[in-house]
């Protein structure tokens, strides 16, 4: 039986590579393993895919049973309803570790850096394995979405260093300039409802009871999304009445470098707490922020405590 390997809900560029690295790396070291996804791939992903001849991983919602590799997250609001059915053999990942527990012990690489592929690029190297070219190509595509072309504060020397290695692997001359077209393609919302923005890079939390879901569309314009930010708040206000306490969605200016957050919550004072700006009417700028990991989700648990 192949080993599965997954990513998050709403799979993002990250989830969507790093599952098919890590199962090409798994295969190349004599354990069988496929690649799988939680859900379509994004505009991004599939710009990513089609440009470096990669296949998109098949659609898995059911994992009771199965053996699995989790990639990019180890949280089970963020995995199958059957988790804890199935066998978790590894993980890879670059954020804080979730509510996932494990019957035996496991392979576990969890770094502090921008994106789980840099994670991959480490393995590939520790175990003297060549990362195939389009991979690599995928690979650095995913840290540059990750690490908003290096902006974000969860970048490191270890993320740029694993981009200037991996194209030279995959033939890309200039990595900005790639970077600029990947966020063009990712800042598209022409012909997207209002749902699938939202859902576009969009993760549930438990705040300390409390659900919460934190959204993010990162944009190269913020003007971009001048058009349905009246939509995009009355999807928020649908999504928050099935049964959370609060819905955030940061529109991410990569070139202002700043968050605009439109706000849901039964109690809005956990943004102040969070942030110490008072929200007026149904948004708040947040310059700086860029990394929901890193400059959100931590405030908010802090502040929901």
């Amino acid at each position: 039986m192949a080993v599965l390997v997954m990513g998050h809900m709403n799979p993002d560029t990250d989830s969507i590579v790093s599952a098919l690295a890590v199962a090409d790396l798994m295969s190349k070291r004599g354990v069988e393993a496929t690649a799988v996804a939680q859900g379509e791939c994004t505009p991004e992903s599939t710009f990513v895919l089609e440009k470096f001849g990669l296949a998109a991983p098949e659609v898995v919602t059911s994992v009771a049973g199965k053996d699995l590799i989790l990639v990019d997250t180890t949280d089970g609001a963020q995995l199958p309803a059957d988790i804890a059915d199935a066998e978790i053999k590894g993980v890879v990942d670059h954020h804080k570790l979730g509510n996932v527990t494990t019957s035996n012990p496991l392979e576990m690489w969890v770094w502090p850096v921008g994106c789980s592929c840099t994670v991959i690029k480490a393995m590939y190297d520790f175990y003297g394995i060549e990362v195939p070219k389009g991979i690599a190509g995928g690979m650095l595509c995913a840290i540059l979405s990750d690490t908003v072309m290096f902006k974000s504060v969860t970048c490191t020397e270890q993320d740029k260093k694993a981009v200037e290695e991996l194209a030279k692997i995959a033939g890309v001359s200039d990595v900005m300039a790639l970077g600029m077209e990947m966020f063009k393609v990712k800042s598209a919302v022409e012909g997207a409802t209002m749902s699938e923005l939202v859902f576009r890079d969009y993760k549930d939390f438990d705040m300390n009871g409390s659900k919460v879901g934190i959204g993010q569309l990162e944009v190269v314009d913020l003007s971009i999304l001048d058009p349905v930010k009246d939509g995009l708040y009355e999807e928020i206000q649908k999504v928050k009445a099935d049964g959370r306490h609060s819905v955030f969605l940061l529109l991410t200016d990569i070139m202002k470098e700043g968050s605009e957050m439109l706000i849901v919550s039964d109690d809005t004072v956990v943004v102040e707490k969070a942030f110490g700006v008072k929200p007026e009417g149904r948004s708040v700028w947040l310059d700086g922020v860029m990394s929901r990991k890193k400059q959100v989700v931590p405030n908010f648990e802090k502040a929901f405590k």
